[in-house]
């Protein structure tokens, strides 16, 4: 298996499924056997950004999730620069 980081690409022009920022989800990382599987895999984990919901800004029928238009999908490996790759941080 292999680890893949999935977020966001930044500056999307026209419809942006992560605005409003609310009730989405902004980023992965998952244990799958290819890059295919890891866009299923965050696919099925997403929020409002995900799918034809009726509230969200997304309404083309697609999943940002399983487009490269809209999301980056890195395989992590050992080598690359040094750096946080997911936090998980509460605040009251």
């Amino acid at each position: 298996m292999k680890l893949f980081h999935l977020y966001p690409k930044e500056n999307i022009e026209g419809e942006n499924p992560w605005s409003p920022w609310y009730d989405k989800a902004f980023g992965f990382v998952v244990r799958a056997e290819n890059e295919e599987e890891a866009r299923k895999l965050a696919n099925e984990e997403g929020g409002d950004e995900t799918g034809d919901v009726s509230h969200s800004v997304y309404r083309t029928g697609g999943n940002p999730w399983l487009d490269a238009n809209f999301s980056e999908c890195v395989e992590l490996t050992g080598k690359g620069d040094k750096g946080v790759v997911i936090r998980d941080f509460a605040s009251a």
